[in-house]
């Protein structure tokens, strides 16, 4: 998963890491001193035993003067061997400038291109990357690699949104509508969220508000019957808007947590299509528009994605074929791109295969720490 991106960023740190090191064997050495041992590694002393003065004696005067420079003996030596053990070491240090890594970061936006990240996010991630990085202080102590693994884990984190702002729960029933072009997967991403639900024991049903394509409400009705989920239907070229009325007032008549409404998907520039979701959205009034894309449209998926969010301002996105060999670019590229947050991914052709997303696990999929 993630191939082409995995590939592209490592080629980015190896170029990195190189030049970073020929400046560090440049760069003059000096000396610094390290942290002492912690107090658990510093040998201490017995303390003198102290010797009771017979009943009615008192020490002389010179013999309490005398214990008094032991113990003052005793401290200074512990003193020194505290100072022993404080080492020296030759270190050779840099700071990144930004003539250092400016080739690089060129290279690496190029890079970015090619692997389906489009050019807004790319610029993005390069300029997030070039604060982290130049001024950034070197060691020879440090691992480069590291340091620059962090900046764009850092980096590409701030760029995804986090799901956690989008609430699955609210009114009942709570009507979610789903929207995305055709071909994308979204009747059978509509069916796995269903059956997602119902596995938390939700009772649920689906409105076929998608009344123009072909076969659509056949599809629809096929595989929510494996599930076991009631689907709420007109005939073709019926008012979407109409279905989805009779959806939510079935579900309020018996008691039903969700509505699940799928809508028609042409092309995203088709101007009665658009009208079509508002119309929808204005008798509905979803509690949650999810857009459906797809992993595998490169650059095409931002464009898609954009011009859905301006017709129906959706809250979050499901990407489909996440599991196929993608470059990685798609999915990072429509979440920075219509700032709204990545909810699912469909991993697979099974009615299971819907998996929630978290920022981190994708990063690390990216940085190929989970393959």
């Amino acid at each position: 998963m993630f191939g082409m991106l995995r590939k592209k960023i490592k080629t980015f740190f190896k170029k990195e890491e190189e030049k970073i090191e020929e400046k560090l064997e440049q760069a003059p050495e000096e000396e610094a001193v390290e942290e002492p041992a912690g107090p658990e590694q510093i040998v201490q002393e017995e303390p003198e035993k102290k010797t009771q003065p017979s009943a009615g004696k008192r020490p002389a005067g010179k013999k309490a003067e005398k214990k008094t420079r032991k113990e003052k003996d005793s401290e200074k030596e512990k003193k020194v061997r505290l100072a022993a053990r404080v080492k020296k070491r030759i270190a050779r240090r840099i700071r990144i400038k930004e003539e250092d890594i400016a080739p690089l970061l060129e290279d690496f936006e190029l890079e970015l291109l090619e692997a389906d990240v489009a050019l807004e996010t790319a610029e993005e991630i390069v300029k997030k990357l070039r604060e982290k990085l130049v001024g950034k202080e070197i060691t020879s102590k440090e691992t480069i690699s590291g340091t620059v693994e962090k900046a764009l884990r850092e980096t590409l984190l701030e760029i995804l949104p986090a799901p956690d702002k989008v609430k699955l729960e609210g009114g009942k029933p709570f009507v979610i509508m789903v929207v995305g072009p055709n071909g994308h997967g979204k009747t059978t991403t509509i069916v796995k969220l269903a059956k997602k639900l119902q596995d938390k024991g939700k009772k649920v049903v689906i409105a076929a508000a998608d009344t123009f394509r072909a076969a659509s409400i056949e599809q629809l009705e096929t595989l929510a019957g494996r599930i076991g989920v009631r689907v709420i239907k007109h005939d073709y070229g019926a008012d979407p808007a109409a279905v989805c009325y009779d959806a939510i007032a079935h579900a309020k008549a018996r008691g039903l947590d969700y509505v699940i409404l799928d809508t028609a998907g042409r092309s995203e520039l088709n101007k009665n299509l658009m009208e079509e979701l508002r119309k929808i959205e204005r008798v509905a009034k979803p509690d949650l528009k999810v857009y459906v894309g797809e992993s595998l449209a490169g650059n095409a998926a931002v464009e898609e994605a954009k011009n859905f969010d301006k017709a129906v301002d959706f809250d979050g996105i499901i990407m489909t074929k996440a599991d196929c060999d993608v470059k990685g670019g798609s999915i990072i590229s429509v979440a920075h791109a219509t700032g709204k947050p990545v909810l699912w991914l469909g991993v697979g052709q099974g009615l299971d295969d819907l998996e929630e997303f978290t920022p981190e696990k994708l990063v690390d999929r990216i940085l190929g720490e989970d393959d």
